[in-house]
């Protein structure tokens, strides 16, 4: 999990319990009835929007878009722009050596070198790309549906606490629990969905588009060396994928 993340998530969680605290007792903010409404029944909840094997494999998708570190555009290009110097002095069995640490700069490069056409490594890496997203997405869409349902299956909590209580106002010590179950599952469910659900939603759409950016930069860098361009013209193209700012620094550099 990237700093941010970490920091995040530990910063706002710090904050919430420190207010219960201030509040008085932590154990009065526990109740497990609103636990298992909110936490486990949105689970279950979400479970029934996928197949049973889209369920299970969302995990994986989401661990590896919070491991993985992101490529460095800068060195993307620089790489390329080296691949493309070594291919128009040597030809494409040139990269056969090269040392790349992008898996997906790496097949680019073994299908140049296997002598594939241009149009079918550039629909072979587009669809690579497509896939890629999609998987990404799919991690993104499951803690936004999470996300959307915390907050109503804490309501439905509320309601179950509200009915109890009703039935029960001749008995004054039943009243409590109740409350608590109809005021606890709304909190529960609040938490799960902007402290939990919605910033890692955010983070999985934010890696997914820069993952997609960066291979979009590495199949247009890999069509150029195709193409057999200058490896000064697929810099200078190939430099536009990055902000402005850093832009400027190349070009000053």
């Amino acid at each position: 999990m990237d700093l941010a993340t970490l920091i995040g998530l530990i910063g706002s969680i710090g904050f919430i319990v420190m207010a219960m605290l201030m509040s008085g007792s932590l154990a009065m903010f526990i109740d497990i009835p609103s636990v298992l409404i909110v936490f486990c029944g949105s689970l279950f909840v979400v479970m029934a929007h996928y197949t049973l094997p889209q369920f299970l494999g969302i995990g994986k998708v989401v661990g590896k878009a919070f491991m993985f570190k992101s490529d460095v555009p800068e060195e993307l290009i620089a790489k390329i722009v080296e691949m493309a110097d070594a291919a128009r002095k040597g030809g494409f069995l040139a990269l056969e050596e090269a040392e790349i640490s992008s898996p997906f700069m790496q097949k680019g490069v073994d299908m140049l070198v296997d002598g594939h056409d241009v149009e079918v490594v550039r629909s072979t890496l587009s669809k690579d790309i497509a896939l890629s997203a999609e998987r990404h997405e799919s991690g993104a869409a499951f803690f936004k549906s999470l996300g959307d349902i915390a907050p109503a299956m804490g309501m439905i909590g509320t309601l179950i606490g509200l009915v109890a209580m009703l039935a029960n106002m001749d008995d004054p010590k039943a009243i409590g629990p109740a409350m608590a179950v109809a005021l606890l599952t709304t909190l529960y469910g609040a938490f799960l969905a902007n402290v939990v659900c919605i910033p890692f939603a955010e983070k999985l759409l934010k890696r997914t588009r820069e993952e997609s950016t960066n291979q979009s930069l590495i199949l247009d860098g890999i069509i150029g060396i195709a193409d057999g361009q200058n490896p000064r013209v697929i810099e200078g193209i190939l430099k536009n994928y990055l902000a402005e700012k850093k832009r400027n620094a190349a070009a000053a550099e």
